[in-house]
């Protein structure tokens, strides 16, 4: 439940004239279709790719995050100007580097179209400028980033097959039917990179993780934001646990999936079975927001704990989609040893969230 940044900006838009409730599809549970359902699905609302990985390098450990978000807006489909911003595609990349102690990130967005942005639909293969994420026929992940401060490329192979979310791909968000998302998971990916900085090109490798999401109403109207977690075990298994929270400190919604090692499904837990607890808080001094940055997680009759690369992993991203959201890279314990590594994303701490 994730990038998951949703786009206040869009949310204002008003509908074009004569446009129905049902002006966007509602998500229902079918089965998913590869490799069509890699690729983009431009009638629902919002949609995004987003990969993780932590790495080891030469000059240490390294987190990286790229995402990239489709987004219809309400403008008329029937309007038949090639200036009708009816998609836009937004991009967020970030290197998390505990020897600098902040992120290095960069952003852009665009309307789709003039060769500049688009989101191919018979498979992975979003283009936004020159930055790009793309699939092969082998399933691994390729990507190019050249930004602000940096140079991000990388490939991303698979080592396990998809883990699908929820129930076949169909993943709960709220208590109405329509607040789901279709979503899957590749996790255990095999990552090398290549990072350019400070003009110097440095080789890293690890493991990597990988969302795609798509989904038209998430968020319940009295949810203020969510935490989630995506981590790779190491000895293969991979977790993911997302709590949405209420305003007044309750909780709207809670999930968590745990597929062993050698598995082909994972195990799916109640709402009731999951819990997220904060351990330690950071304060940034640029927002003000207070970020539980280190968390417990209890998934059933286990218990997890996070702990960050470092401190400040703050995104302010209210230039694209309007959200201020910590994306961490974290190392995940049980029993207080290393258990794996993957991100911890936070939403809704500086102010709610709103779709």
């Amino acid at each position: 439940m994730h990038r998951r940044r949703l786009l206040a900006t869009i949310g204002a838009l008003p509908l074009a004239a004569g446009a129905q409730a049902d002006f966007y599809p509602q998500v229902r549970p079918r089965p998913l279709v590869f490799p069509r359902d890699h690729g983009a699905h431009p009638d629902y609302r919002v949609e995004w790719w987003y990969l993780t990985a932590a790495l080891e390098s030469g000059a240490g450990p390294l987190g990286i995050q790229i995402t990239f978000f489709r987004v219809r807006t309400p403008i008329d489909p029937a309007n038949p100007s090639r200036f009708a911003a009816q998609q836009l595609l937004i991009a967020h990349a970030a290197i998390a580097d505990p020897a600098r102690g902040s992120l290095l990130k960069d952003e852009r967005v665009a309307r789709a179209g003039f060769g500049l942005a688009h989101a191919a639909e018979h498979d992975t293969d979003v283009q936004l400028h020159r930055w790009r994420l793309w699939r092969t026929a082998d399933g691994a992940y390729h990507c190019e980033a050249p930004a602000r401060g940096f140079d991000l490329r990388f490939s991303a192979a698979p080592t396990q097959p998809l883990l699908l979310q929820g129930e076949e791909g169909f993943s709960r968000k709220g208590p109405r039917p329509e607040q789901a998302s279709h979503y899957y998971t590749q996790p255990q990916l095999r990552l090398e990179a290549r990072i350019e900085r400070d003009g110097r090109a440095l080789a890293a490798r690890g493991v990597g993780w990988l969302d795609h999401e798509w989904s038209t109403a998430v968020l319940d109207d009295d949810a203020a934001g969510w935490d989630w977690i995506g981590m790779n075990l190491d000895h293969g298994a991979a977790l993911t646990a997302f709590e949405i929270r209420r305003r007044d400190g309750g909780t709207v919604y809670a999930y968590a999936s745990l597929r062993e090692a050698g598995a082909v499904r994972a195990r799916v837990f109640a709402p009731e079975q999951v819990r997220f607890t904060p351990l330690e808080h950071w304060r940034s001094p640029r927002t003000q927001a207070r970020w539980p940055v280190a968390q417990r997680i209890a998934v059933g009759a286990r218990v997890f704990e996070t702990r960050p690369l470092f401190a400040d992993q703050e995104l302010d991203s209210r230039a694209s989609t309007g959200a201020v959201y910590w994306e961490g890279a974290s190392t995940l314990l049980a029993g207080g040893r290393r258990a794996g590594v993957g991100y911890l994303e936070m939403t809704g701490y500086l102010e709610p969230i709103r779709l």
